[in-house]
């Protein structure tokens, strides 16, 4: 076998099998998601405000005319079809902005997260302290703890400011711990990252996202979203505040279409991806402090009894 003139190698790439959809029987509109009849009313109000107007025609939006088929097709052979629980997402922005393009790009991946049969709650970081040591059991803490330890995966988007995400989004992730007792909130979740620009197209914020991610002990997918000047790529308010057609918004869907599927795939084995045998060791040896104490606590107690002298 040569390579000469084959500067990619593609002749030494492992055969592909591409995977195309009947689309003369497929549903184009076909949603997952869960019915407002089906849904906690509460969580509704108050996570999923990215959320349409029920009344809007499929044809109407965008997202609802995706073609998504293999996707739709493994969460409902893998997940709502045996009766377990939707993937559940965590979306947290970096903006508070009335009007916050990290925000309306979440939104975005938030309805096709939605569509795919995910149940999508989004953090409104609001009233959010900056990360101390007094602050532990502030109500906004405490919700932001609770929704990550009950995540299957994460979605986090930020804008890039002075070349860095931005301090409402790092803050974020400072009240999330590692570990607390023995429940780690974020380990073995899958995230996505995307970030938003004001000017030209950069990765910075998607960079530090990525290793936040892997601080947590997250498993990042590898596509991710970084828009270039998010000012230009969605529609006026009064038009529903939309994201255009672009490049960018392809990479978008490609982005949710992944994560979806790696949580698919990862969610079952969650616990194993966990155990570590650092972990095992030191738990190991603190058993065996632990039966050493007993056992000498218990022939203290035997000597004492008997009346004599260690």
């Amino acid at each position: 076998m040569t390579s000469n003139g084959d500067l990619n190698n593609i002749s030494a790439a492992r055969p592909t099998v591409e995977l195309l959809p009947d689309l003369a029987n497929v549903d184009t509109h076909r949603s997952l998601g869960i019915s407002a009849e089906d849904d906690d009313a509460a969580v509704r109000a108050r996570y999923r405000l990215f959320l349409l107007p029920d009344n809007m025609s499929a044809d109407a939006d965008w997202i609802a005319s995706l073609e998504l088929h293999t996707a739709l097709s493994m969460v409902d052979r893998e997940i709502l079809s045996r009766g377990a629980d939707r993937l559940r997402i965590l979306v947290l922005t970096g903006s508070l902005r009335t009007r916050s393009y990290s925000r309306l790009l979440a939104f975005e991946g938030a309805r096709i997260l939605h569509r795919l049969g995910c149940d999508v709650r989004v953090f409104d970081a609001a009233g959010l302290p900056m990360k101390d040591d007094v602050n532990h059991d502030h109500a906004k803490v405490q919700e932001l703890r609770d929704l990550s330890k009950w995540s299957d995966g994460q979605f986090w988007v930020s804008p890039e400011q002075h070349g860095a995400l931005t301090g409402v989004f790092k803050t974020q992730i400072d009240w999330i711990p590692l570990s607390t007792g023995s429940v780690r909130p974020t380990q073995g979740r899958t995230l996505a990252v995307a970030q938003v620009s004001g000017g030209s197209q950069s990765f910075n914020a998607v960079n530090a996202l990525r290793i936040l991610g892997r601080w947590m002990r997250m498993f990042v997918i590898p596509n991710q979203s970084s828009v270039p000047m998010a000012y230009t790529q969605f529609t006026a308010e009064a038009k529903g505040s939309r994201m255009m057609p672009s490049g960018n918004r392809d990479r978008l869907v490609d982005c949710m279409e992944e994560l979806v599927k790696y949580t698919v795939v990862m969610r079952p084995s969650f616990d194993l991806f966990g155990d570590r045998y650092s972990e095992r060791e030191e738990r190991r040896v603190k058993l065996e402090k632990e039966k050493k104490r007993v056992e000498l606590e218990k022939e203290m107690e035997r000597v004492k009894l008997e009346g004599g002298e260690l």
